[in-house]
């Protein structure tokens, strides 16, 4: 989609909210809570952001960009080249980390500006009557996004700020926040890496692993599983086998074969490139897919993740 920019707003330092809408006032494809979309920056640069605003708004989607000093021209790019007025393409919105309707209860934890996802769902909780609180950590109350929203209706008795919280004392204060809701609670968390480790130690004493969800915006900079080592894949419906040497992922092979699989990241982290597994196990290294999903062995990321076994057969 080509979207223009309507409004942009400065949340907190080095943080701008950009509001995009059609430019014939259409309707925009609907999202569920927790969803993202991929944006084009100037230069090229495709960049995953949560949708913040309500989801209940067809009219417009909200993202709201970090400034980042590491950043290789994505977050520089909307900060410096975008202006009310200005179009961005903008992919069809994706969830990975969706509210579970089932669950009594919901405890939402963010850090930073991991609080994105969790504003669209505390909208959609609010509106529903849902029970839900959302606890928001950040360094100030300066830099905190959205403070302002966030302490009115019909957030603000559902809203708990947490400034400057010292390391020493987060993992204390988790436990207290989880204790003020039931076991049956299903936790979501969002924020710096350190951050959701935290949550997830914690939120896990208790709890079963499928009742924790937490959504990454970097993958991690070393893969965890160790060496590396060549396999095979399959194609089910040719039976065509392609070698995938150590050093190239799945999808550079299948591009090389003609193949071509959509990504968008390429760390493992918004889920375009996932494809149906037929036989084997793979070495899961993504961030998109839940610890049940990966048990299951039926998918696979295709641009970090590789094979335990030496043949995989993918559903192409």
């Amino acid at each position: 989609m080509k979207l223009t920019v309507e409004n942009i707003t400065e949340e907190a330092p080095g943080i701008r909210a950009l509001r995009l809408v059609a430019p014939d006032g259409a309707a925009l494809p609907p999202y569920t809570p927790g969803a993202h979309v991929d944006i084009t920056a100037p230069g090229g640069i495709v960049r995953q952001y949560s949708l913040c605003g309500d989801p209940a708004d067809s009219g417009a989607y909200l993202v709201a960009i970090k400034l980042d000093p590491q950043s290789r021209g994505g977050s520089r790019a909307l900060h410096g080249e975008v202006a009310v007025g200005s179009v961005l393409e903008v992919g069809a919105p994706r969830n990975l980390f969706a509210l579970v309707p089932s669950a009594p209860e919901h405890l939402l934890f963010g850090a930073g500006i991991g609080i994105t996802p969790l504003l669209s769902m505390a909208y959609a909780l609010a509106a529903d009557g849902a029970r839900y609180t959302l606890h928001y950590f950040a360094r100030s109350a300066e830099e905190c996004a959205f403070a302002e929203l966030l302490a009115r209706e019909p957030f603000a008795d559902r809203v708990r700020f947490h400034y400057a919280v010292p390391r020493d004392g987060l993992d204390a204060l988790l436990d207290d926040c989880l204790a003020q809701g039931s076991n049956a609670a299903h936790v979501y968390t969002c924020g710096p890496a350190p951050f959701m480790d935290r949550v997830v130690a914690r939120a896990s004493i208790g709890r079963p692993a499928d009742a924790i969800h937490l959504e990454h915006f970097k993958a991690d900079p070393v893969a965890p599983n160790g060496e590396e080592h060549a396999f095979e894949v399959e194609l089910a419906s040719s039976g065509q086998l392609l070698a995938v040497p150590p050093g190239t992922s799945i999808v550079a092979v299948l591009a090389e074969a003609g193949i071509q699989i959509d990504t968008s990241c390429r760390e493992g982290i918004c889920g375009t490139c996932i494809v149906p597994v037929l036989e084997g196990e793979p070495d899961h290294r993504d961030h998109c897919l839940s610890k049940k999903e990966k048990a299951a062995n039926d998918q696979i990321c295709c641009c970090v993740s590789r094979s335990r076994t030496s043949r995989l057969v993918l559903d192409l």
